[in-house]
């Protein structure tokens, strides 16, 4: 008997004779992709730091301003996209946010001033916002409690494919094909634009999907049915829950934003890095943060099958992502590059780890109807904290105070997130709206 017809049994959704399909791992699949896209478009400035420096004249504050005002847009398109998935579904508003994300980006290539450029970010960031949105949306649709924070991290996991394909596209485009900056953006946009007709085509709702068996749609379905009623934005402020889920963006997202759009501009300055050679360093980093996304996911689903509570596992599993970026904050003292990068690299594994059981609260905890509005208040919130985090680096860099209280700031947030979610949600039982 397969693993899959096991747990169907176990969970009286399906017979040994009939075995629960696997079509949901094709959404899975499908948004991981969409990760990848999203995070080439979002990274590529970070590699582009000193050409677009040389082409503007740029200072270490007016990077900042642009990483800035991304974020603000970004927050506020989080936000609003929460609500409009729990409206119109995540295929449609996935599809949507896809859309005006991978426009803005190929429209990076087009501007001729900071203003300009700023700009495109902006609405670059519009589109961003609903990504995760979206995506948790429609694994909330697809999958049990009991697989979702597993299949959070795996299309989570997207995020860092798409930062090791970066440092190796970017240069290959911007040196080796000689097309410039402007060509990174321009082919990296177009050649992403092919995954939009691929998900409209193949995204249905799991009850509507002629794919799903009927072992595979009780299997998805197993879990209590949620409330009908709809629940609104004031309604979700007043929850403790909500404001666990926030809160603990608020705190950890600053940190992975700066790791984004810093991390080729330190390892430069402190390691003598370029363009040309950013690659390695940088895809070793991210694939350590790829290996801690899918084992974050998948260590609070393997405690919970071993028998602790929902609460005990998705807890055990982020206080050992917290001590896991610990060590980061003697990164920049590190005098070696690759005990950096592994020092970084353990700490972007346990970030990405942390955030895939922090993804899995709001379906956890809220009734299905109310999972991307949670989603995006959290989403707001943590780019709020991204923004503060963007002028803090731009100040300190202005004033060469390097990057040591950033990585000491990175070392001690996870535990302190930890502390405010189980403040906030101690027993982690579903939110009484």
């Amino acid at each position: 008997m397969s693993v899959e017809t096991q747990v169907g049994v176990a969970a009286g959704v399906a017979a040994p004779s009939e075995r629960v399909g696997r079509y949901r791992w094709v959404i899975v699949g499908l948004l991981f992709t969409a990760m990848v896209i999203n995070y080439v478009d979002r990274q590529t400035i970070g590699l582009l730091k000193g050409d677009l420096t040389n082409a503007f004249g740029w200072s270490e504050t007016d990077y900042a301003d642009v990483v800035f005002y991304f974020q603000a847009t970004y927050a506020v398109a989080y936000l609003a996209f929460g609500r409009i998935v729990d409206k119109i579904g995540a295929r449609w508003g996935f599809g949507l946010a896809f859309l005006i994300w991978q426009v803005a980006h190929i429209a990076c290539a087009g501007a001729r001033s900071l203003n300009q450029f700023i700009f495109a970010r902006m609405v670059l960031g519009v589109g961003e916002g609903g990504g995760f949105p979206g995506g948790i949306k429609a694994v909330a649709e697809w999958f049990p409690k009991k697989e979702r924070a597993f299949a959070t991290g795996l299309f989570n996991a997207g995020t860092n494919i798409g930062a090791v394909v970066t440092p190796l596209v970017i240069p290959w485009i911007v040196t080796d094909l000689a097309l410039g900056w402007q060509g990174a953006f321009i082919v990296t946009g177009v050649a992403g634009l092919i995954w939009l007709p691929i998900w409209l085509m193949v995204y249905r709702h799991p009850s509507k999907h002629a794919k799903v068996s009927s072992a595979e749609l009780a299997y998805i379905q197993s879990d209590p049915a949620d409330p009908a009623e709809k629940v609104s934005w004031f309604k979700l402020l007043t929850v403790r829950e909500t404001w666990a889920y926030a809160l603990g963006k608020f705190l950890i997202d600053p940190i992975w934003w700066m790791f984004l759009f810093w991390l080729p501009d330190f390892l430069g300055k402190r390691h003598g890095l370029d363009l040309k050679n950013f690659g390695p360093p940088l895809v070793a980093i991210y694939l350590m943060s790829d290996v801690g996304s899918v084992a974050g996911g998948w260590l609070s689903s393997t405690l919970m099958k071993f028998g602790l509570s929902l609460n005990s596992a998705r807890k055990y599993a982020m206080l050992l992502c917290a001590l896991c970026a610990v060590p980061v904050a003697f990164a920049a003292e590190a005098s070696s590059l690759w005990v950096a990068v592994g020092i970084i690299g353990l700490a972007t594994a346990a970030h990405q780890g942390f955030s895939a059981n922090l993804y899995t609260l709001p379906s956890d905890v809220f009734p299905r109807k109310a999972v991307g509005s949670v989603i995006g208040i959290g989403g707001m919130i943590g780019a709020l904290g991204g923004m503060a985090m963007s002028k803090f680096v731009g100040a300190m860099l202005e004033q060469n105070f390097g990057y040591t209280p950033m990585f000491i700031i990175a070392a001690t947030t996870y535990l302190v997130a930890l502390a405010v979610v189980h403040w906030l949600t101690p027993r982690y039982a579903p939110a009484k709206i």
